[in-house]
């Protein structure tokens, strides 16, 4: 079975050698360069399309080095497709990608650690087999991979599980092992699409410190994910994008101050009636005894806390804060697809 992997992985080798870079960069002056060499990661203008669908149109998108970057959007947004043209598993129909200044050629592949979203590890062999295997695709000798494979086994326990085959595990073991995968070269730039799938929240914390500990000494990440609680606590920038198209690029921070405290957060038990008040609320989002109110733009919080004590509400907990990268989300996405719908 690993002869015939190493067959195939072979004739990958000598396809890639043989393929020329698609990725037109003819059109950088010598200041673009310059500039992009202060990026971990740059995106000019970068589209792809699918038959009659826009994957991605026109995106632009800078990434400092040692970041922790997020990237979002809802399903079918562009983000994979993005993601794929970043590892050159699909060529974009124009624009150009360099990854520290330099084009994308294998040499650079080499860079990068890429957990996919989908599952892709070898499922009849061994776990140990398998990361060794794709260690040595990024030029890992076979005694270092070994050495770095058990270490990583040891530190996500699961070096019990080193001579099952793949298919054998959990699907959370399976993510531990894609997740080492994606680490054991030790890479510049880590892709991390939904890398908390299948994890229970101790191993979520996990991997989430694990990240954290590699953004520290260095490495930039890209994290494409649906939880946005996560993405809010980790990331510095992100860029959200919905049908191929940028809604939202920055720093976090930046953008969340954008919206002010404009944001009660209220923890409380009683009658909401103290809430149905449409000159001061915007918009509520409910979460059992917690409720998030949007407020209009010259309400009075006060106000609504009058309004509750008088109503014999008890209140636990009564902030104003920042809308939470959530809420961003949800209101820059409803926002563009109301467009959409009024334009039809």
């Amino acid at each position: 079975m690993l002869d015939l992997m190493l067959e195939e992985c072979e004739g990958w080798r000598n396809s890639r050698a043989l393929r020329a870079p698609q990725n037109d960069v003819s059109h950088y002056s010598e200041n673009t360069e310059d500039h992009a060499l202060a990026y971990a990661m740059v995106a000019e203008g970068v589209s792809k399309r699918f038959d009659s669908v826009m994957a991605v149109s026109k995106l632009t998108l800078r990434i400092k080095p040692g970041a922790l970057f997020g990237l979002l959007g809802p399903n079918g947004a562009g983000k994979t497709t993005t993601l794929r043209m970043i590892m050159r598993m699909i060529d974009p129909d124009e624009g150009s990608l360099r990854i520290f200044g330099e084009p994308l050629t294998d040499r650079v592949q080499d860079w990068i650690g890429y957990l996919p979203e989908e599952r892709g590890l070898y499922p009849r062999m061994k776990v140990l087999d398998v990361l060794v295997f794709l260690a040595g695709l990024k030029g890992i000798s076979e005694s270092e991979a070994r050495k770095r494979a058990r270490s990583w086994l040891e530190r996500l326990e699961i070096a019990g599980w080193e001579g099952k085959k793949v298919v054998d595990l959990s699907k959370g073991m399976q993510q531990k092992v894609q997740f080492i995968a994606s680490v054991l070269h030790e890479p510049r730039l880590l892709i991390l699409d939904e890398p908390f799938a299948g994890l229970d929240p101790v191993n979520a914390a996990v991997i989430k410190d694990i990240m954290l500990g590699l953004r520290a000494r260095g490495s930039t990440i890209i994290l494409s994910s649906h939880r946005m609680e996560q993405v809010e606590m980790m990331c510095d920038a992100i860029c959200l994008i919905d049908g191929g198209q940028k809604l939202l690029d920055g720093e976090l921070q930046s953008i969340k101050r954008q919206y002010g405290k404009n944001t009660l957060r209220i923890e409380y038990s009683g009658d909401d009636g103290f809430l149905q008040q449409p000159a001061w609320v915007e918009k509520t989002n409910h979460f059992g005894g917690m409720v998030e109110v949007r407020l209009r733009p010259d309400a009075d919080p006060q106000e609504i806390l009058k309004s509750a004590v008088e109503r014999g509400v008890r209140i636990y907990r009564f902030e104003l804060v920042e809308p939470s990268l959530n809420e961003i989300f949800i209101e820059k996405v409803s926002n563009k697809h109301g467009q959409n719908l009024a334009g039809d």
